[in-house]
This record gives C-alpha cells, sequence and structure tokens, in this order.
C-alpha cells in the first residue's frame, strides 16, 4: 500500500471511529429524554421489543460487514474488481432474503413472543414496530461492508450518523405524540419505531452514494485478468464462514439481557408483583439505569479499538516487550476513566437518578448505586477485550462473557424473587462482568506476560477517586439546601471531576506516554506541562 493510500485508509478509519463515538452518545442521550417522556413504564415496554431486535440482529448484521469487506477487499487488491463486486451482490441478495425473514418473524410473532415468551402483552406494538427494521439494517450492512472493503469508509460513517440522528428525531417526535393520545404503550412503539425509520433514512442514504460512486465511475465492474466468477455457493460460504464466529460472539450480550427479560419479568410476577408492577421495576432497571451504565463505555470502548492494531502489529513483530507496555498502559487508562465513573454513579445515585427522572420513585437510586459497581468491571472488560483481539484471540473473550452469562442466569432466576427483587437481577449482571474481567484479565497476563506496578495502576488511581468521592459527596450535601438537587448534583459532579483531575496529576499518576492513547494527546500534554501539572 503506497503512503498516500495508507494515509486515506487511516484517515477514513478515523472518521468512521469518530462517527462510531458520536453514534454511541446519540443513542445513550436518547434514552434520558425518552424515559423521561414515558416513565419506568414505557421505558419496560421499549425494552421488551429490543432484547428480541437486538438478538436477531447479532445474526442477520454483526458478522456480515467484516467478511464482506474482508473478501471484497482481498479480491480488489488482486485486481479481480468484477468478483469483488459479484461478493457484494451476492451478499446484498442473501442478506434482503434474511432481513425478510427476521422482518416476518417479528412481524408474524409478535403477539406469541409477548404473551407465551416474554409475558409482556402490552410491549406487543413496540415489538411489532421493530419488524421492518431488520430489513432495513441487514441491507445496509451489504452496503457497509462492500465500501470498507473497498477503503471508503466515509459512507459508513454517515450512514451511522444519519441512522441515528433519525432514530432520535422520529423516536421521540412520535413518543411524544403518541403518549398524549395513547398512553405508554403506544409511545414506546413509537420510540421504537425511530430506529426502523433511521435505518430507512441510512440505507436510502447508501443506495444513492452507491448508484452515485458507480455513474462516476467510482466502482471497477470489470477486469481484464480473465478469472471466471466464483459459483455463487462457494461465495456464500466464503461469507458465513467469516461472519458466523463473529455472529456467535456479538450474540452474548444480546441473548443475556433477551434472558433477563425472560427471567426478571417472570419472577417479579410469580413473587407478588402485578405485571405493572414487574414492568416498571425492569424499565428501571435495563430502561433507565443500564443506560447510565452504557455511557461511559463510549471513552473505552475507543480506547480498546486504538489498542487493537498496536498490540497486533506488536504481536507479529514478536516485540512482546511493546506488547506488554502496551498492554499494561491502556490497562491503566481503561482503570482511571472507568473508577471516577463507577464511584460517581455508586455515591451519587440517589442525587442522580432524581436528577434526571424526577418523576421515578426511590428504587430507581437503589438499582443505580447497584449497578453503579459494574461500570467499572464493564469498563475494564472492553479494554481487555481489544487486547486480546490484537493478540489474535477473539473467541476468549466470548468464552469468559458466556460463562459470567451462565453465573447471571442463575443469580438473576434465584435472587429477583427474594426480597432483593430487581436488584437481584442487577447484582447477576455485576457477577457476570466480574467474572468474565478477571478471565480475561488472566488470559491477558497468560498470552502477554505483563505485570503491573500496583502503586501506580491501583493504589495511586483509588486514592485519587477517593478524594473525589469525598468531595463529590460532601459538596452535594451542603449545596442541596441551598440550591435544590438540580444544580447540586452538576456543581457536584463539576467538582468531583475536576479534584479527580489534580489528584491524577499531583500524585504523578498520569505520565507522558499515556496522552499517545488519547486524540491531540501530546498538545494536551504541553498545555499541562506548560501549567507545571504535568513532568
Amino acid at each position: 500500500m503506497t503512503e498516500e493510500k495508507k494515509d486515506t485508509y487511516l484517515k477514513g478509519a478515523m472518521f468512521l471511529g469518530a462517527a462510531g463515538i458520536l453514534v454511541k452518545i446519540m443513542g445513550a442521550l436518547f434514552r434520558i429524554p425518552l424515559g423521561r417522556a414515558i416513565g419506568s413504564e414505557g421505558m419496560g415496554y421499549y425494552q421488551v421489543g429490543y432484547t428480541v431486535y437486538n438478538f436477531m440482529l447479532a445474526f442477520t448484521y454483526a458478522g456480515f460487514p467484516t467478511a464482506i469487506s474482508k473478501l471484497v477487499s482481498a479480491k480488489k487488491a488482486r485486481g479481480e474488481h468484477a468478483a469483488a463486486h459479484d461478493i457484494f451482490l451476492t451478499a446484498l441478495k442473501m442478506l434482503a432474503v434474511l432481513g425478510l425473514a427476521g422482518s416476518l418473524f417479528l412481524g408474524f410473532g409478535a403477539g406469541y413472543l409477548v404473551n407465551n415468551v416474554f409475558e409482556s402483552p402490552l410491549a406487543y406494538h413496540s415489538v411489532l414496530a421493530l419488524a421492518p427494521t431488520v430489513l432495513f439494517i441487514s441491507i445496509l450492512a451489504a452496503f457497509r461492508g462492500y465500501f470498507q472493503g473497498m477503503k471508503d469508509m466515509k459512507p459508513t460513517a454517515l450512514s451511522q450518523v444519519v441512522e441515528q440522528f433519525g432514530r432520535v428525531i422520529i423516536g421521540l417526535s412520535l413518543a411524544f405524540i403518541l403518549l398524549s393520545i395513547y398512553g405508554e404503550p403506544l409511545a414506546a412503539a413509537g420510540g421504537v419505531f425511530g430506529a426502523g425509520a433511521g435505518g430507512l433514512a441510512a440505507m436510502t442514504m447508501m443506495i444513492f452514494l452507491y448508484k452515485k460512486r458507480k455513474a462516476e465511475g467510482r466502482i471497477e465492474l470489470t477486469d481484464s485478468l480473465g478469472i471466471p466468477p466464483e459459483p455463487t455457493g462457494v461465495v456464500v460460504k466464503n461469507i458465513v464462514s467469516i461472519a458466523f464466529p463473529i455472529a456467535i460472539g456479538a450474540a452474548v450480550m444480546p441473548l443475556i439481557n433477551m434472558l433477563d427479560t425472560l427471567v426478571v419479568l417472570r419472577r417479579l410476577q410469580e413473587s407478588g408483583f402485578t405485571y405493572a408492577e414487574a414492568n416498571s421495576l425492569y424499565g428501571q432497571l435495563q430502561g433507565m439505569a443500564a443506560t447510565l451504565v452504557n455511557l461511559p463505555q463510549v471513552l473505552t470502548i475507543a480506547l480498546a479499538m486504538s489498542i487493537v492494531p498496536a498490540v497486533s502489529d506488536a504481536a507479529a513483530r514478536k516485540d512482546w516487550d511493546s506488547v506488554q507496555a502496551d498492554s499494561a498502559s491502556v490497562f491503566r487508562v481503561s482503570l482511571m476513566m472507568g473508577l471516577p465513573a463507577a464511584t460517581g454513579l455508586v455515591v451519587l445515585a440517589h442525587p442522580i437518578m432524581q436528577f434526571i427522572y424526577p418523576g421515578e420513585p426511590a428504587s430507581l437510586g437503589e438499582i443505580m448505586f447497584i449497578m453503579g459497581f459494574a461500570v467499572f468491571f464493564l469498563t475494564q472488560l472492553q479494554t481487555l477485550t481489544g487486547i486480546l483481539h490484537g493478540l489474535g484471540k477473539p473467541h476468549i473473550p466470548v468464552r469468559n462473557l458466556m460463562i459470567g452469562a451462565g453465573f447471571k442466569l442463575v443469580l438473576t432466576y434465584t435472587l429477583t424473587a427474594t426480597f432483593l427483587h430487581v436488584r437481584g437481577a442487577a447484582i447477576g449482571t455485576i457477577t457476570a462482568y466480574i467474572i468474565a474481567f478477571s478471565l480475561n484479565l488472566l488470559a491477558v497476563k497468560k498470552l502477554t506476560g505483563v505485570t503491573f506496578d500496583k502503586r501506580r495502576v491501583f493504589f495511586k488511581p483509588l486514592l485519587s477517586v477517593a478524594v473525589m468521592a469525598v468531595f463529590a459527596w460532601g459538596s452535594h450535601r451542603i449545596l442541596l439546601p441551598l440550591l435544590g438537587n438540580s444544580l447540586a448534583v452538576v456543581i457536584a459532579i463539576s467538582i468531583g471531576a475536576a479534584v479527580y483531575g489534580l489528584m491524577l496529576l499531583k500524585t504523578d499518576t498520569l505520565e507522558m506516554r499515556d496522552f499517545d492513547l488519547l486524540p491531540k494527546g501530546d498538545k494536551i500534554a504541553e498545555v499541562l506541562k506548560k501549567l507545571k501539572l504535568l513532568k
């Protein structure tokens, strides 16, 4: 690859990464106004639909863009442009059929799923509203994989932003309109329908870009090599052989969430809660608390993505010193991100949830208090997963997460029917992440031989976050009677963040190498050095 082409590819990859982060932020923040509008009851209906949809999407979407991209890229590199385009057309037809099958399944099976599987009949319209989305997203996957295989990342990035933007605008608009007319069940369905609207908009944009590039001659359809096209059966087999293992890995978390839906709603009702009460508690758990748990992932997912090529390159060169140094550094930076996020959500659990969802009962704060601990283990789990992917061992984090999921299922089933009710499901989630995190950490240490400076990696960040917690909690307690909860929360979080940052610098926890992992990190480091906050 020439330097010019390499530079173009890297810029495209950075553009795609930035779009991915923006999409995740928009997705996480989308649920906050939605939750405020339709409440925990509506979020319960909303989540039932999404658990089924996300599980299905793992098989019709997750691995196919990667598989198509890899096969197209290989053909293009050999000059087999016609064969590359044939792969795309075959994949497009295959995904259209799979997507249509998925849509029909959701459309005609919605009633059976909500009545007999999840025992949440009022979630019917939420499941039904997602039916067309499976088709749109499946077709979209084929286009994304093709463009990525051509080293053109911008269409995928733009489509992701368009998809999420359409989801937010249409979903929220429909939710607010339907809430005032029909109530929570249909309002939740309106929020869910935003995914289909966004998917349709993104698919339409991708088709337009494809036709435009084709008309401009930027998509080569012929070659002079005289190589006959591969049989359709061979192409399908090649795509599936790459996509299926990825899909299995991607299906683990949706499967956990789907089992959560099935178990939690049933066990709560078996223990004496009414359907409405059980649905509301489930909405607090998955629709509200889980939203904040997933928000800090935006930073650590970006960090995990950045470490994959670095570790992969060093491992390929057998440069184990670099593998160990990079692994230790990224783990430490990830820990410094996950610790304050988890601590803040635990220490200020009740005030934060009251601030975001003022109409919800105190039980939401209790759920958030428990789920806050999950943030730390989830963020570290993702970083360790990135390291293992870089080492060429993607099956290890999948296996470990499945082991954790097994423990979660047992604990959720057992504890949800006790006095803990939905808090038992939260404890099950934390347990799953702790087990998967611990197993990933053991695997990374075994494969790389990395060791951690306990003082710098653990003691100093823990000291910094402890001081942060005292200032955040104390400032909220002092300001609450003077300013009210909302302002007190905002100021307490700001004070906590400032104190934590200063503690990291004053204890020399941060070093120059750490800033290399961040966008514009060198410039940030230079500013801090001028202010004499960084040595």
